[in-house]
């Protein structure tokens, strides 16, 4: 494996790591939700409002700003120096907070209409329905703090920095879990204590960003300017990313809303499948891509094309070694693991089923979503942000085609399996365009192939053992070492890679001791 593939897996390596500590602190988080809150009226009015700012935060943050972001930024450090650079990130801030803030002022004033078009399934129970728009109203000023984190990555990663941005939502845990708590035990309302822990849990993420940025040399206070050409740039790169990242958003929220004809609690029961595969996919998927993308921009900003190719397989070879196995074990074991997380309180032997059902629908669609990434990430670093639009477009038609065909007969698990199948899709149009477009393998067959086979061996054996309990969460790490031990007899690079960056770590420690 190249050098810069190496910088990707060790830069990988931190940001899963930071991210691992709090995806499990949000699996607290969704086990005293699910306790306090359960799978009824109020817990679907929390979940459809705290998504509409989400889909704020995507629309002008990580999904498309921090990619826009970062290949202008990386330009400018490169060419211009870090004052220009530096100048570009200061009136970028600028100009988000005045969007963002225009978007809060109407979203208030429209809080009704906007509620009535997410989830117009919910008029058929007006109190569902008035309790969503209060919990839109509170929620909803969060989209400009979490965008303002969002900005702080862009800058922090460019500066390869991943530690911070990736704790980040260890604070929004914490706090959802306090408001939570709070409400349950002193006999609140549950649900409006989180909205506005919603709001806390936003200014906390913001300012664990602010130490960080200052030690990388980075400042606040400078030259900006609302014609910076850096700043005009990045805007012409982000006009098809957030159209991109609308219709991403717009996928999960027409499945919301398809959603919402069901019956009651099938909102709560594709949340918590599809957190539980957001797990895998945000500790190793995402982690790969992002720290990917500011070397691939680098490599594309120098002309370096060849490596620019080696950094973005090994990107994808990584991806692919890890979420393969995921969705495997995912499979094999959803029942026991939904009943272990969440049957308890509020939460019946009944929603353990059905949510079970809709997570192995999802775990489907993992490797392709986390695939999709880091080719998505290569399309950004070449500044084409027009490419994956276009794909994504016509994922949405058969993402909401697929829904409402399946749901008819399959219900909220018909509604998984079409975000799967989409999924698929997505992945295939990136692949082959961007191969043709680069005229090089970007994943060796022979290679994937060997991945596959490893996983169905894994994923077969966890089904296997889904019974022994509770044995089958002890076999867990078995599983694993397993799969790491076969990977490394089959001769597969990113097993080597992760065993070498083991072995080091071990190194380190044992020289430090001494």
């Amino acid at each position: 494996m190249s050098d810069h593939g190496r910088r990707i897996a060790r830069n990988a390596a931190v940001v899963a790591g930071a991210t691992l500590v709090s995806r499990l602190l949000g699996f607290v988080r969704d086990i005293i939700v699910a306790f306090a809150l359960g799978a009824g009226l109020f817990a679907d009015a929390f979940f459809v409002a705290f998504r509409i700012p989400n889909l704020l935060r995507r629309l002008f943050g990580e999904g498309s700003l921090t990619m826009a972001f970062i290949p202008i930024y990386s330009r400018l450090m490169e060419e211009e120096g870090e004052e220009a650079a530096q100048a570009m990130a200061r009136s970028a801030a600028i100009w988000l907070a005045v969007v963002l803030i225009g978007i809060i002022l109407a979203v208030e004033l429209l809080a009704r209409p906007l509620t009535m078009a997410i989830a117009p399934g919910f008029l058929d129970n007006l109190e569902q329905f008035a309790v969503t728009v209060d919990l839109v109203r509170i929620c909803f000023p969060y989209v400009v703090l979490i965008c303002g984190v969002a900005l702080c990555m862009g800058i922090l990663n460019s500066r390869n920095h991943f530690l911070a941005p990736a704790l980040a939502p260890v604070a929004l845990n914490v706090s959802l879990i306090g408001a939570a708590l709070f409400g349950y035990f002193m006999g609140y309302n549950v649900a409006y204590c989180m909205a506005y822990g919603v709001l806390v849990g936003g200014a906390a993420q913001w300012l664990l960003q602010q130490p960080f940025l200052a030690r990388t040399g980075f400042s606040w206070r400078g030259p900006w300017s609302w014609r910076n050409p850096g700043v005009a740039r990045m805007g012409m790169l982000m006009l098809p990313t957030v159209f991109g990242a609308a219709v991403y958003q717009l996928n999960i929220l027409l499945g919301t809303l398809l959603a919402s004809f069901l019956p009651v609690g099938s909102v709560s029961y594709l949340y918590y499948a599809d957190r539980l595969v957001q797990f895998p996919l945000g500790v190793f998927g995402i982690a790969i891509s992002t720290a990917a993308l500011p070397s691939l921009s680098r490599l594309a900003a120098r002309g370096e094309m060849a490596e620019y190719d080696e950094a973005l397989s090994a990107s994808l070879g990584l991806t692919l070694f890890i979420s393969l196995p995921a969705a495997a074990g995912l499979i094999g074991l959803a029942g026991p693991v939904i009943g272990l997380l969440f049957e308890r309180g509020a939460f019946t032997p009944e929603a353990v089923t059905a949510t079970a059902n809709a997570l192995v629908a999802y775990s489907a669609g993992l490797p392709f979503i986390a695939l999709s990434r880091p080719l998505v990430a290569g399309f950004y670093a070449l500044e084409d942000t027009r490419t994956p639009v276009k794909i994504a477009v016509l994922c949405l038609a058969a993402n909401i085609g697929l829904g409402v065909l399946l749901m008819q007969f399959l219900a909220h698990v018909g509604l998984a399996l079409a975000v799967s199948a989409s999924s698929l899709l997505n992945f295939g149009l990136l692949y082959v365009l961007l191969r043709r477009r680069r005229g090089a393998s970007l994943l060796p067959a022979g290679a994937a192939l060997r991945i596959l086979l490893l996983s169905v061996l894994i994923g077969g054996g966890a089904f296997l053992s889904a019974g022994w309990r509770p044995w089958w969460v002890l076999l867990i790490p078995v599983w694993v070492v397993v799969y790491m031990f076969l990977s490394l007899a089959m001769g597969l690079k990113e097993a080597r890679l992760f065993a070498d960056m083991f072995r080091s770590r071990v190194r380190r420690k044992l020289a430090g001791r001494k």
